[in-house]
């Protein structure tokens, strides 16, 4: 007789066991021969090793599904019971999801220049976002951070911005350094709460898998193995741009975005990002892609908001 034990670290109980232990009454009566126990945060099974190889291919399929999913079902169960590993795996990647929020919530690229954003993240490690409000900039680059994160190709997922309505310094609000910064960067959690649990999303945070920070944060750094995403990058200046995109380390993606009709700079400040869209493009593995209104997925009005001020822009525009 064999033991295997398998770790079901940082997984919801409630998700794989099921109310009641409902889920898991179908996982142990799919093994008879098995003796199975729970103990903690571990799996113990007992019994013929042919047994426990399937055992674990299965619970394999399982624990994935939930990362993925964010749900396991009766249904779920049986259907996974009766597929192969690389079965599973193969059709995976024929799906067009980019991630499953909590409750089994698609997230997909909804435009077309959307669809070019994920295709450039895929391909290349540093990629720009360049367009209005609205058109999906961030919320589909904190998707690919997180599909990212949950297939294990990053180890954590960096998002920051520049704080430049408080100065950068933001001493002269009130509140610690979290309650200062959250009102900047509250899209990026909320963006981060459409696709993650509440609770994982916390966790997260609390174990620095997922960091939320400032521009400023980000001097002096090496990422490695990290996602990384600069957020409303038109407010960076010349020389704050160059840091962030020289923090790049290994087997690390940097996505950029922005809106260069948005900068909130001093006068006559160069904005970074205007200025990295003038010297990078060319260069092999940096891609930009450029949204416009018809990526709006906002209300409708959004859109019509966007086109009518390039088109007052366009015959009388005014200086950045």
């Amino acid at each position: 007789m064999q033991k295997k034990e398998i770790s079901i670290q940082g997984v919801d109980p409630l998700l794989l066991l099921g109310v009641e232990n409902a889920n898991w009454r179908i996982l142990k009566s799919a093994f008879p021969k098995l003796h199975l126990v729970t103990r903690g945060e571990t799996i113990i099974a007992q019994g013929a090793i042919e047994d426990i190889g399937r055992f674990e291919e299965v619970m394999r399929m399982v624990l994935w599904h939930i990362e993925r999913f964010n749900e396991l079902g009766e249904d779920s169960i049986h259907k996974l019971l009766g597929s192969e590993e690389s079965e599973v795996m193969s059709q995976s990647k024929k799906d067009d999801t980019l991630v499953y929020g909590p409750n089994g919530n698609r997230i997909i690229a909804r435009s077309r220049n959307q669809q070019r954003l994920v295709d450039a993240i895929r391909q290349d490690d540093m990629v720009f976002a360049i367009g209005p409000a609205g058109t999906g900039k961030t919320y589909t680059a904190v998707a690919m951070a997180v599909a990212a994160l949950k297939d294990k190709r990053v180890k954590k997922i960096i998002l920051t911005r520049p704080a430049v309505e408080a100065g950068e310094n933001l001493g002269f609000l009130p509140g610690d350094l979290k309650e200062k910064l959250d009102p900047y960067l509250q899209p990026l959690y909320d963006a981060l709460t459409d696709m993650l649990p509440f609770d994982k999303v916390a966790d997260y945070l609390e174990k620095g898998v997922i960091e939320i920070a400032p521009l400023a944060f980000m001097r002096g750094r090496t990422l490695d193995k990290a996602f990384v995403i600069l957020d409303e990058a038109q407010n960076t200046t010349v020389a704050q741009i160059k840091m962030f995109l020289t923090r790049m380390g290994k087997e690390a993606k940097f996505v950029v975005t922005g809106d260069a009709s948005q900068i909130d700079l001093p006068h006559k400040q160069a904005s970074g990002l205007k200025y990295a869209r003038r010297v990078l493009p060319n260069i092999e593995g940096i891609s930009f892609i450029q949204l416009d209104g018809s990526d709006v997925i906002r209300h409708r009005l959004v859109k019509a908001v966007i086109a009518a001020f390039e088109k007052s822009e366009e015959t009388s525009p005014t200086k950045a």
